[in-house]
């Protein structure tokens, strides 16, 4: 059977019902279509692949050698579409498969790492990937399915929706400001030992951190005495005593080990939204993952 170019699937899918009801009549009936539409779409599809694929009487049609090695691949072809249309189904009815999340490593550890459990046990057919990096990674390209992010994002073929606020304040251990003394004012941060985030961040992440500059002219900052690349670890030395840095409150304001100091003083706040491309906005798994943590941040933020 010599084809010279792709078959037709609209022929291919009349031939295959043809062969199943074994007549003309039936087929168009199912099909519904008239007898002779799908009587000149089996003839085509012959002429077009210059081999019969029926030998007619009147007792119906019975497939040709040529006719049944194209009824098999045909049937295999019908097999497998129904098979992809009850998987797309159950993604669009039913939350499974894989779902890849991405936040920083601050609010990845501080809040999101703590709901997955949960989200796990709700939903046992979805597997997380969960990938926290200070790059925003880039969903349009499936590099991550839904991203946290502490920006607004700009493309306009994301859907986004605001989870919640984190705001930022300045905190020293117990231990520290016994040693050293509280800062009462901006001005005393002078006498102080500054803990900062540095490293490949973001500038909106790293202008949070703004104790270094915080009444100082731009181009006369006061040294940090420690600048760490990880949040994480930025929290744990100002927890162990290593000097007042920038945190935000949801991570140390129930910290026994620190207090809040500077609390006249306005600090930065940051949105989160949760962000995710239009295109897989019907995926069961993606709207479960969305109001679940719609619903986390609700009660998070009480």
């Amino acid at each position: 059977m010599g084809v010279g170019r792709t078959l037709d699937w609209d022929k291919i899918r009349v031939f295959y019902e043809v062969a199943e009801a074994g007549t003309f009549t039936s087929a168009a009936e199912k099909l519904r279509l008239s007898q002779s539409a799908v009587s000149r779409q089996v003839m085509a599809l012959e002429s077009e692949l210059k081999v019969p694929l029926f030998h007619r009487h009147s007792r119906g049609l019975i497939l040709t050698e040529h006719g049944d090695l194209l009824f098999r691949a045909a049937k295999d072809m019908h097999l497998r579409l129904d098979k992809t249309r009850q998987l797309l189904t159950e993604t669009t009815q039913r939350p499974t498969g894989d779902l890849r999340v991405t936040a920083t490593i601050g609010i990845g550890g501080i809040w999101l790492a703590q709901c997955i459990s949960e989200f796990l046990d709700l939903y046992p057919e979805v597997r997380i990937q969960l990938i926290l990096t200070s790059d925003e990674l880039d969903l349009s390209m499936r590099e991550a399915d839904i991203a946290i992010r502490l920006r607004r994002p700009t493309q306009p073929d994301l859907i986004q929706r605001r989870l919640f606020s984190i705001h930022y304040h300045a905190y020293a251990s117990h231990a520290y400001l016994e040693r050293f003394g509280e800062p009462q004012s901006i001005a005393d941060l002078d006498g102080h030992s500054i803990v900062s985030l540095g490293g490949d961040q973001p500038a909106f992440i790293l202008d949070l951190h703004c104790l270094t500059a915080l009444g100082r002219h731009a181009k006369d900052p006061r040294p940090s005495r420690l600048v760490v690349n990880d949040s994480l670890a930025l929290r744990q030395a100002i927890e162990l005593g290593a000097g007042i840095g920038m945190a935000p409150d949801c991570a140390m304001s129930r910290n026994p080990r620190v207090r809040q100091v500077l609390q006249d003083v306005e600090m930065p706040t940051l949105d989160t939204y949760l962000v995710y491309p239009e295109e897989i906005r019907s995926v069961a798994r993606v709207q479960a993952f969305r109001d679940f943590l719609v619903t986390k941040a609700q009660e998070w933020a009480v």
